[in-house]
């Protein structure tokens, strides 16, 4: 079983913190810093509610200017990498909202170190107009750290961010930052880009198509984002998406010998099964093999096979599909139901009962 996440916050974690913290001030009290995180409650605190105590507790025990406090911590962040170091830009998210003149270069900064994409958030909801300004600065500077932030941070549906609503009603003050970063030299900012644009195409499908149209066959990593922008999109069967990429309506193509390893399994095993593909042309052509669950109390969740050109008039296709819970998935009891789908149609269909 998988560490939970919380528990990157550790004693481990406080002691490197506060050795580099008392390298640049001398003056902090490191015991009643302790005393103040491992609090009565601090079991029983999750992820997020642990890093907000931690980032209470550094404003406590750090000096009560503002600007201070983050001449102290520019530093120390500058030691760390990874997503418990969030704490750095979280601090300006708590503590320097009326502080724009020192908390953007701030952003600037820690994101360099842990990614300031949460943080900026509040500051596109206080005054979208002037963020956004910011965002379109930083997508221009040479630092990759810095125009992943002005893609990443303002996605509309960033998971486990603060929501963004006007642009999940309007993107249009986001078009601008995607259309500077789609031929970024950097995949990790182009995937950001491709992950906004998906976020986007869910609430606004016929402008993510109409960019992919006027964007595609011009660049081979502009074509990778528009691909990965389109993935929402692929999987619900949109037809203007998959004729994008070439996926016509199967006419010719035939399912056969469809077949489970078993009509009932238990909540926690492997389903087995496979089918086969074959077509009276002269090959398979283009296809997008995909297949769907149809869960008890959940919604359909449809999966990728494969994709490819097939130049065979045949293929046989074999796949296993776990029903151990997830932390994302819980399974129930009763009858579900497997589809096959090929270019966004559902071709033939099972039913599995769990128990």
């Amino acid at each position: 079983m998988n560490e939970p996440l919380k528990n990157l916050y550790n004693k481990v974690f406080l002691q490197s913190l506060l050795l580099e913290i008392t390298k640049v001030y001398k003056e902090f009290d490191q015991q009643a810093f302790s005393r103040a995180i491992f609090d009565s409650g601090w079991e029983s605190k999750e992820l997020k509610q642990r890093m907000r105590h931690i980032t209470e507790c550094l404003h406590q025990y750090l000096p009560p200017d503002y600007q201070s406090a983050l001449e102290i911590l520019k530093p120390v962040a500058t030691k760390f990498n990874g997503f418990q170091y969030m704490l750095f830009p979280y601090f300006v998210e708590l503590y320097g909202q009326d502080d724009w003149q020192n908390s953007l270069p701030a952003l600037a900064h820690f994101t360099k170190y842990s990614s300031s994409e949460f943080a900026v958030r509040p500051f596109i909801v206080q005054d979208e107009q002037r963020m956004m300004q910011q965002m379109a600065k930083w997508a221009q500077d040479k630092n990759h750290h810095l125009r992943r932030l002005a893609s990443e941070g303002c996605r509309p549906r960033l998971p486990w961010a603060m929501s963004l609503p006007n642009f999940k009603k309007n993107p249009s003050p986001i078009i601008p930052i995607l259309e500077q970063l789609k031929q970024d030299p950097s995949e990790y900012v182009r995937r950001s880009v491709a992950n906004n644009l998906n976020d986007i195409s869910k609430d606004h499908p016929d402008l993510i198509l109409q960019l992919s149209k006027k964007w595609i066959g011009n660049n081979k990593q502009t074509d990778w984002i528009i691909k990965h922008a389109c993935r929402t999109l692929l999987k619900s069967g949109n037809t203007a998406a998959l004729s994008l990429f070439g996926f016509e309506k199967p006419t010719e193509l035939q399912i056969n010998k469809f077949s489970l390893s078993a009509d009932t399994i238990t909540i926690g095993e492997d389903l087995n099964f496979s089918f086969e593909l074959q077509t009276k042309s002269s090959k398979l052509g283009k296809l997008r093999i995909e297949y769907a669950i149809y869960y008890v109390k959940l919604s359909k969740k449809v999966f990728k096979i494969s994709e490819a050109d097939y130049q065979a008039q045949y293929k046989k296709v074999s796949k296993k599909h776990s029903f151990k819970d997830l932390s994302t998935r819980k399974h129930y009891p009763g009858k579900h139901k497997i589809s096959i789908i090929i270019n966004g149609c559902e071709m033939a269909e099972l039913i599995i009962v769990i128990c």
